[in-house]
């Protein structure tokens, strides 16, 4: 078979084979992991969203530049001879918006925007959906919440907040526990329910607009050790959920953030080879289904000897992958199968030091989050609450 029969025949396929090997290792996460699988009670996931970089060709500026860089139409050449103060004009003009155009080149640069929904107990890709750089993260999580299970529990960062977002886990009979910041507006002493001091409101004035009713969530402020952190979570009773398990529980999303780094550093994916974007799409699933796989079969592995997921090393794991792979034709050695690789396949337990560089001039810093504002409801809210209320329970439509 040639190449470009190979690759027409994955185009035709990889959307059925990809749904189906999902649902099969789905499947296998619940059953193999029955003690992983719920955590206080909920399947806990995390939501978040990352790039890859793609060569840049036309059919990538095509399809995964941002929208306003896409099929720009070209400028058309100038006909005639130049003269030399025309020549040194455009020099100039030229020499001036160099660093512009620089920035400009940057930004119209292809990439592909993956978001994930990672099983936070096992470190297992449960779903992912892949789109150009500027993709919303937050449209594709939504696309995602069909296929989780009852009781699950979402954990993003900031860059997840809306009341549109918000009210569709809430409508999908799920739960959310997601960080806030200076972005976002809450309200207190609406009266809509029985309040506690962890109870507030986001009903942002678009929503009152369209007579939509204020989603009720619990604020839990917690401290890093260097300054607070606001989360957000639709589980109301801190009896179900007490601010100790909602810090534990934000402080496992991290894994998210190493399983991007796995994928893209030891496993190589940090830039795409495909230089059609159809086919960079078909790369990408297979890679996400050949490393789920694996991690699939190699927690299964460390389970049968007592070792915890999240002492898995995916670097050792893929070395003896590697290792059986290239030695397909020759009997495995004593100790040497794939099976016994796999055991020993973890992280060792020596305690690193940070490795950030103080003084590095180029070193990205993040701005912080910074708290929520917080206002007390108007008496015109919370008449308009209690009569969104009213005929809520009157089974009446606004």
């Amino acid at each position: 078979m040639s190449y470009q029969a190979f690759v027409k025949m994955l185009r035709r396929w990889t959307p059925k084979l990809r749904e189906a090997l999902l649902i099969a290792f789905r499947s296998q996460v619940e059953t193999l992991f029955p003690k992983l699988f719920r955590l206080y009670g909920y399947a806990v996931y995390a939501g978040d969203g990352s790039r890859l970089d793609l060569p840049r060709t036309k059919s990538q500026e095509a399809v995964n530049s941002p929208a306003k860089y896409r099929n720009l139409p070209k400028k058309p050449k100038k006909k005639g001879q130049k003269t030399a103060q025309s020549k040194a004009k455009a020099k100039a003009a030229k020499k001036s918006r160099s660093s512009a155009a620089a920035r400009a080149r940057q930004g119209s640069k292809p990439m592909m925007w993956i978001t994930t929904l990672w099983h936070v107990m096992t470190g297992l890709a449960w779903d992912w959906r892949l789109g150009p750089s500027d993709s919303s993260e937050r449209a594709h999580l939504r696309e995602m919440l069909a296929s989780l299970p009852l009781l699950s529990l979402i954990i993003c960062d900031a860059g997840f907040v809306g009341y549109d977002f918000f009210k569709s886990i809430i409508d999908a009979k799920q739960q959310l526990l997601i960080r806030v910041g200076s972005n976002v507006r809450l309200l207190r002493k609406l009266g809509t329910v029985c309040e506690t001091s962890q109870t507030v409101y986001l009903w942002p004035e678009a929503a009152q607009k369209r007579k939509q009713p204020p989603l009720v969530l619990r604020l839990v402020v917690l401290n890093d050790g260097r300054k607070p952190v606001y989360l957000v979570t639709s589980v109301l009773d801190d009896k179900k959920l007490s601010d100790a398990r909602v810090a534990e529980l934000y402080r496992r999303r991290w894994g998210i953030e190493l399983y991007y780094r796995h994928l893209k550093q030891t496993f190589g994916r940090a830039k795409l080879r495909s230089h059609n974007a159809e086919n960079a799409d078909i790369e990408m699933h297979w890679a996400l289904l050949g490393l789920g796989a694996m991690l699939l079969n190699t927690t299964h592995e460390l389970q049968k000897v007592n070792i915890a997921p999240n002492r898995l090393s995916v670097a050792a794991m893929l070395k003896a992958f590697r290792s059986v792979i290239s030695d397909y034709d020759r009997a495995p050695k004593p100790g040497k199968s794939l099976k016994k690789r796999l055991q020993v396949a973890i992280i060792d337990a020596y305690q690193r030091k940070g490795k950030a560089s103080r003084d590095y001039p180029r070193k990205h810093k993040e701005t912080a989050a910074g708290p929520p504002l917080i206002e007390s409801a108007t008496k015109t809210q919370r008449q308009f609450a209690k009569a969104l209320a009213t005929n809520s329970q009157k089974g009446l439509t606004a």
